[in-house]
């Protein structure tokens, strides 16, 4: 039995003394859940508490207050495989009937998120995958391609389309980070034969290392004309560093960033774009997603979900996708507050 089913038999033995709360449908092409009390959705990211999980937690929220479940947001507090295996047996043992994870390491949290699901949890990832996993589905912002060649366009577009450049990444095990770096070699191994990536380094979700690191490039590299840093963490660490160094017009920086965090250096130039999508967004379809497996919904090809309207689903790959990238330059990242 899963766990909704077994919420819904107790709803009815205890109508009586229970206040039940109806949900709204999700209004789509995807089967319609349906259940006699609120149910529980948790969204677990890599770490809590900076500006790109503050932005999921909201469009969860979001999510939540729309269809009528219960949104539970929490995280490690370091990007520490152990101790997010720790937040998802903790929502386990408080009885979710969803979890969403962003696996800091995906072969280690693929057992996890069977022990879960061998309790009628449902379970799926969102933001970086567990492909190897028994996750239902994978909550993902763009598609690897598209994110891996709008970095190698944006940061090569300032170099004239040739010259060297690094990448400062976050975590070594972390699946969508290292998709994205794949994509983005093949593409410009392709598309600028005359540029060359020089190195590739990690900086484990922490700013301040990767201006360090981003430094030692620079020092280490003299011919060095571009920097992508390939998570939120080190886009704004690459630019800052470039331009602690006095470097601007000189090495040119993108990567996946924040609007706030992203706009100081858009503005004076130490960064030429930041290439993301919309994280609230990306929050509220995870929650989404959460809320309408646990009650017993289907995900169909194209699913009507709310406010971002027609989403599209791959039942070969488990894939929800949320849509393009967002290239954020000075011309639109006031756009946004987040």
């Amino acid at each position: 039995m899963t766990r909704s089913s077994a919420k819904a038999l107790c709803s009815l033995a205890l109508i009586s003394a229970l206040a039940l709360t109806g949900c709204a449908a999700n209004g789509g092409s995807a089967s319609s859940p349906t259940t006699d009390g609120e149910l529980t959705v948790a969204v677990v990211p890599k770490i809590q508490g900076v500006p790109f999980s503050d932005a999921i937690k909201r469009g969860a929220d979001d999510a939540a207050a729309e269809f009528g479940f219960i949104s539970n947001f929490v995280g490690p507090t370091a990007a520490d495989p152990s101790a997010q295996a720790e937040v998802v047996r903790s929502l386990m043992q408080q009885g979710a009937d969803a979890i969403i994870v962003a696996p800091n390491d995906p072969d280690s949290m693929g057992p996890v998120l069977k022990e879960a699901q061998d309790r009628g949890i449902a379970v799926g990832t969102v933001d970086t995958d567990a492909p190897d996993s028994v996750r239902s589905v994978f909550v993902n912002q763009a598609a690897s391609e598209a994110i891996g060649q709008a970095l190698a366009d944006q940061v090569l577009a300032p170099m004239g389309g040739a010259g060297e450049f690094a990448i400062v990444s976050c975590g070594q095990t972390a699946s969508n980070l290292n998709s994205w770096i794949d994509e983005l070699k093949q593409y410009t191994a392709e598309k600028y034969p005359d540029a060359t990536i020089v190195d590739t380094v990690y900086a484990d979700e922490d700013e301040a290392k990767a201006v360090s690191m981003a430094k030692d490039l620079i020092n280490a590299h003299p011919n060095l004309t571009g920097l992508v840093g390939m998570c939120t963490p080190t886009a704004p660490g690459v630019a800052r560093a470039v331009e602690e160094t006095g470097n601007v017009g000189k090495i040119f920086t993108t990567g996946v960033g924040t609007p706030n965090s992203m706009a100081p250096y858009l503005e004076e130039g130490s960064s030429s774009a930041s290439v993301l999508w919309d994280v609230e967004n990306l929050g509220y379809l995870a929650g989404w997603a959460g809320y309408t497996l646990a009650s017993g919904g289907e995900l169909q090809a194209e699913n009507e979900v709310g406010r971002l309207g027609a989403v599209t689903y791959d039942a070969s790959t488990g894939e929800l996708l949320l849509g393009d990238p967002l290239i954020l330059t000075t011309e639109n990242v006031g756009d946004y507050d987040w």
